[in-house]
């Protein structure tokens, strides 16, 4: 009797390292994207997100990728090629945990501005790690806009005990501007995870 194996489709397995962020991994391809959204020339205030993904017993997760898209610092996606080459900005990031030795996450980025008057300042967060068949969708807030977060709809759809799970905490370091964000999959600090 022949035994059937798992295909791509089923598992997320080590495909995202050598299909997603082959570069990060030391692949002979070339990535498509990397965990820059915006050069250095980009306007607004340039940032690093930092953060690590933990499993329900609290150990940090080495085979993670995290995707991050956002507006730019005046609150507008990049519309084209031509717009990323002239404003610097790209919107979008992935990177692999399984790179970094504290298993972290690190974006650059800048600080986005808002994409309607109700929303506060955010980024759209994709997880995506072996044993799950389908991706997570979050947020980060920024807990230095509080009275943003506050009339945020979203946010404010999430139990208040809820919310502090997507806030990132902000640190100075070096004079650059550095937020904290942990994403936990399960256990008392489980980040809360939107069905989109």
């Amino acid at each position: 009797m022949t035994t059937l194996k798992q295909t791509p489709s089923q598992t997320v397995g080590p495909y995202f390292a050598y299909g997603l962020c082959p570069e990060q991994y030391n692949f002979d391809l070339k990535s498509l994207f990397t965990n820059e959204l915006a050069d250095r020339e980009a306007a607004g205030e340039h940032i690093t997100l930092i953060g690590q993904v933990f499993d329900g017993d609290g150990a940090a997760i080495g085979d993670a990728m995290i995707e991050v898209q956002q507006v730019d610092s005046e609150g507008r996606y990049p519309q084209s090629r031509e717009d990323v080459a002239k404003t610097g900005f790209r919107g979008f990031a992935r990177f692999g945990t399984g790179t970094d030795p504290q298993k972290r996450f690190i974006f650059e980025t800048v600080k986005p501005g808002r994409a309607s008057p109700d929303e506060a300042p955010h980024l759209n967060v994709i997880v995506t790690m072996r044993g799950m068949l389908l991706h997570t969708f979050t947020r980060v807030y920024f807990d230095d806009e509080t009275a943003a977060n506050d009339k945020d709809p979203v946010l404010a759809s999430v139990p208040a005990e809820r919310r502090a799970t997507l806030v990132a905490k902000r640190e100075a370091k070096g004079g650059k501007a550095v937020y904290r964000f942990d994403i936990h999959m399960q256990g008392p600090k489980e980040t809360v995870f939107f069905d989109l």
